[in-house]
């Protein structure tokens, strides 16, 4: 087992000063973490039974593939905008440093199925808090949220209705 802290860089006033961003980038070029990235989340999903796990773009999708692969459900994708075809609901949310829009394709069959949503970082909760929204929309139950990084004292957690399962802890 590795040390996992070891394998995340902070990179100082990125994208904007003021901001240490949590670069998940070694976790990602070392097999060994990676794999103890997946087997956490895996061990954690599978008590949720879940139906599809949703990746958020992007970096949701690196580790959103990779349990539902292991879980043998299918994957979700939740977009930026401009980036997915057909029909979406979309919604905008406010970021630690700005703010954005996710979307979510309404022909996805998820009515009344139980959701797992995947990102590497939780900071403010508002990018898992609006695509807790969005799969609410659709008519899907988010019944957990899974991230790599969480960012305790921005205290996002507070604002998810989901609960929430994070590998590493940042004071």
């Amino acid at each position: 087992m590795v040390d996992l802290y070891d394998y995340v860089d902070s990179i100082k006033d990125f994208p904007v000063e003021g901001i240490v961003f949590k670069d998940i980038s070694p976790i990602l070029e070392n097999y060994e973490a990676l794999e103890q990235v997946k087997n956490n989340f895996v061990n954690v999903a599978k008590e949720y039974q879940p139906d599809y796990i949703a990746g958020i773009d992007a970096r949701g999708f690196l580790f959103s593939t990779l349990i539902s692969q292991e879980l043998g459900i299918g994957s979700l994708m939740i977009r930026k905008p401009n980036k997915l075809p057909g029909e979406l609901i979309e919604q905008t949310y406010t970021l630690e440093y700005g703010s954005s829009t996710l979307a979510v394709q309404t022909a996805r069959n998820i009515k009344n199925k139980k959701i797992i949503l995947v990102d590497d970082l939780l900071a403010t909760g508002g990018t898992i808090k609006c695509a807790e929204d969005l799969i609410s929309k659709a008519g899907g139950n988010v019944v957990l949220s899974l991230v790599v990084i969480e960012l305790l004292f921005l205290k996002g957690s507070e604002n998810l209705v989901s609960p929430l399962k994070s590998v590493l802890q940042y004071d």
